[in-house]
């Protein structure tokens, strides 16, 4: 039969569950965008920028049901874009990309969008292809599709020459998907020897990332029986709920909240799972785990890489999680109490009084922002954060109560993953609350895309941490150098900003306003409107991840480093 590669594209991402596509049209995606116009299951979505396009379908794929899908044009899509691969890539997202590409049989050089995309993206994806034949198409994408969700998740580039996608060739079948099996366990007595290392540790802790996130349920019936106190790192915020009393925060070394630090300090057995112990889950590798650990991930390669493993456990955490559980609890039983859910208490309480004690003057106190803000909202909503200071004060302030219920940013820290990230999250939960912490800088890389959610009618709240620099930079330059160097932003006026997007706007400007702001912004999202709310916020008082991160880097510097750094901090306050 003879088929043009758009309709064979259209049957393969049919057949894969794909319901949407972000992107923008151009020359060589055109019949393919016309073909997903045709469809009755699959919605093309137009995006004002790629690069906001990869962080919506990177969102998607962490909250949703399927995997974030792109359709963009070769070469200027495919770099815009990168940005997002490149977080989905190290962040471990499944993520489908499909882009045009140049006339492979017109004999011409210099071809519009002509460009290898394939050396660009290898670094980033987990496999790229370049389609030679109509045949090739269907099979090309169900193979794709399965590398990027099996094993360690992640995305993958296929390309689809214009004179294939456009014209008309042979195909032999059009064969239906055929999901994967799931892979094996780990060898029984590996499970078992890592439970027994579990059982009959005198202080065992859990430290949980992204790949633990959707083994909650067992995590933490085997964080109670165990009485572990369980971190979380940047990334895997959701994996277990900030209101559960074995919760601690982020981390666990000086970085980390007081609750963490104290709750880790004396640990003899550490399990961690889905984390690769990267540099900001660490505090800058700020920590000192036990000669115990017990390391669980999907991806091999992480094991040992910087902390040494005594057990490792290769696979899902959705299976192994249940399997260590059932393990545990054959060779103990239930821990007595062994004080730390009442002493985690104790240390939260106390941190969040710290912050409220703090003088905010005509400002907004974070935690009074984060505690009202966590009243309200439902338990289910989902928060994005985007990267910077904020995004360290909703981690140390703003409990997470469910699985996928947060995303942001993490090792590969690319600005301006916020406002693309309310509206994936919102397309693939449209039933849910969507709500963004945005610092300023962040919002004008990518506050563009707001005139997408208003031509989709997604009621998302975006609030704007307004305060004039780019304050985990500014920060980072203050405490050491006592000086700010292009890390202070020019004046906005974010009303008109909202107003010239057709967006909602909320002045949230001192303590006294925050109930009613923030009820006013969910009032007005629930009628199918973006809303932006401009938070004149305090950062004033540094987080516990900046001071103990700037900490370790000056501790790890030489001698003579650190007295020149120290030496010119202390000289710069006498004569700034």
């Amino acid at each position: 039969m003879k088929k043009s590669g758009a309709a064979l594209v259209r049957f393969a991402l049919e057949q894969l569950g794909i319901r949407r596509t972000f992107g923008i049209p151009g020359v060589h995606t055109t019949e393919i965008y016309d073909e997903l116009n045709r469809s009755e299951t699959i919605t093309p979505t137009l995006v004002a920028h790629e690069c906001g396009g990869a962080f919506m379908a990177d969102a998607a794929s962490r909250t949703g049901a399927e995997i974030g899908t792109l359709l963009i044009v070769p070469a200027a899509g495919v770099t815009h874009a990168a940005s997002g691969i490149g977080e989905a890539g190290i962040d471990g997202i499944p993520m489908l990309i499909i882009s045009g590409g140049i006339h492979s049989a017109s004999g011409h050089r210099y071809q519009l969008h002509e460009m290898d995309q394939h050396t660009l993206l290898k670094p980033i994806t987990k496999g790229t292809w370049r389609v030679t034949s109509h045949r090739d198409i269907i099979p090309t994408l169900y193979r794709a599709y399965e590398i990027a969700t099996t094993g360690e998740p992640g995305p993958v580039f296929v390309e689809v020459p214009y004179n294939i996608s456009n014209f008309l060739g042979d195909v032999d079948d059009m064969p239906s998907w055929q999901p994967p099996q799931a892979p094996p366990l780990p060898d029984q007595a590996m499970i078992e020897a890592a439970a027994q290392a579990l059982a009959v540790a005198r202080r065992p802790g859990i430290f949980a990332g992204w790949g633990a996130v959707d083994a909650q349920e067992a995590l933490i019936e085997l964080a109670e029986h165990l009485d572990a106190p369980v971190s979380t790192t940047l990334q895997g915020l959701s994996a277990f709920p900030g209101n559960h009393p074995l919760h601690t925060g982020m981390g666990m070394g000086h970085y980390a909240v007081p609750a963490a630090t104290n709750a880790f300090a004396q640990l003899d057995c550490l399990l961690a799972i889905g984390t690769r112990f990267s540099e900001i889950p660490t505090g800058s590798y700020g920590i000192t785990p036990p000669a115990n650990l017990i390391h669980v991930d999907i991806n091999p390669e992480v094991f040992s890489a910087n902390y040494p493993a005594r057990h490792t456990l290769e696979g899902d955490a959705r299976a192994i999680v249940p399997a260590l559980l059932a393990a545990v609890k054959a060779i103990k039983a239930d821990a007595s109490d062994t004080g730390i859910r009442a002493q985690i208490a104790r240390d939260k309480a106390a941190y969040r009084k710290e912050w409220r004690d703090h003088d905010s003057g005509d400002r907004v106190n974070p935690e009074l922002f984060f505690s009202q803000l966590r009243q309200i909202l439902d338990d289910d909503a989902i928060v994005v954060a985007d990267d910077g200071n904020h995004t360290f004060l909703t981690a140390e302030l703003m409990p997470i109560l469910g699985a996928r219920n947060y995303m942001s940013p993490s090792d590969f820290n690319a600005m301006g993953y916020c406002v693309p990230g309310i509206i994936g999250a919102k397309l693939a939960n449209p039933d849910r609350q969507v709500v963004g912490i945005v610092g300023d800088g962040a919002l004008l890389m990518t506050g563009m895309e707001l005139v997408t959610a208003v031509r989709e009618r997604l009621g998302v709240v975006l609030f704007v941490f307004n305060d004039g620099e780019l304050s985990q930079i500014s920060q980072a330059q203050q405490i050491p150098y006592n000086q700010k160097t292009c890390s202070v932003l020019g004046a906005v006026d974010y009303e008109a900003f909202a107003r010239a997007f057709g967006v909602a706007y909320v002045a949230l400007s001192g303590n006294g306003d925050i109930t009613d702001s923030v009820k006013l912004a969910l009032e007005k999202a629930g009628g199918g409107v973006p809303v932006l709310v401009d938070v004149r916020i305090d950062y004033s008082k540094p987080t516990r991840f900046t001071k103990g991160v700037v900490k370790t880097n000056l501790g790890r510097m030489a001698g003579r480093d650190k007295v020149r750094v120290v030496g010119r901090a202390l000289w710069r306050k006498v004569r700034p």
